[in-house]
């Protein structure tokens, strides 16, 4: 039990320390409304979680009860983007993105999921 009582500090400090994922939105808070009805949405995800498997990495934004998939940026590390549609009559819309992803756990991997903080788009007209 003494052991368990020195050594609690030390496993606390090592859950405690290291482990960050940020998602940073990158889409303007406000864009022009266009003839095509599609917007562009882009984020950075960063994380230094060793255990997080990238390749595994499922991003998508949420609309609503829509999910729209993101693809990777070209030639940009760790930035994904798409072109969610937004109906003609919509001035604002409320969103937020979801990273699914797997991790490496004993026994096996495991699945996680990360949801960012929301945030709103509005259309302008010309």
């Amino acid at each position: 039990m003494r052991k368990v009582k020195r050594l609690l500090p030390l496993l606390l400090g090592l859950l405690l320390s290291g482990c960050s994922t940020t998602i940073t939105n990158l889409t303007p808070s406000k864009q022009t409304r266009n003839s095509t009805g599609l917007y562009p949405f882009e984020v950075l995800f960063h994380s230094n979680q060793k255990t997080l498997r990238k390749e595994t990495l499922q991003p998508c934004v949420v609309v609503d009860l829509e999910a729209y998939p993101m693809q990777p940026a070209p030639v940009l590390k760790d930035r994904w983007e798409t072109l969610v549609p937004v109906p003609a009559d919509k001035k604002f819309i409320n969103y937020r993105f979801k990273f699914d992803y797997q991790y490496v756990s004993v026994p096996q991997r495991r699945s996680g999921s990360i949801l960012s903080a929301p945030y709103q788009l509005e259309i302008v007209d010309k």
